[in-house]
């Protein structure tokens, strides 16, 4: 038997193609404007950004995230994406650093 077949995405800020489960997807809606889309199954124009604050914050603010959505956001939804990047936490960043150095805390332990 084959294996099973996992979408790839890739984040439009640092440009890191990975599984699409490990990135959110922003979505632009016709009625809703500019949102969040935790299931990944929103009809509408989206983009993909990595779960690291860093790539939130260089795709809000020089507009990548605009151009990829073809749209400009306002003010609310700008302010609704920094408070999701700010929720994100160094956490995962933390797990990507152990996963290249292969060293976690039960090793250390």
């Amino acid at each position: 038997m084959g294996r099973k077949h996992i979408p790839q995405r890739t984040c439009i800020e640092c440009r890191i193609t990975r599984p699409k489960r490990e990135l959110v997807r922003i979505v632009r809606l016709a009625e809703d404007g500019v949102t969040i889309d935790e299931t990944g199954k929103k009809s509408g124009r989206g983009a993909y950004l990595c779960r690291r604050k860093a790539c939130w914050e260089g795709a809000l603010s020089c507009g990548r995230l605009e151009h990829a959505l073809k749209t400009f956001l306002t003010d609310e939804e700008k302010g609704r994406l920094r408070a999701f990047a700010d929720s994100l936490s160094g956490v995962k960043e933390l797990e990507d650093m152990q996963a290249r150095t292969g060293s976690s805390a039960e090793q250390r332990r």
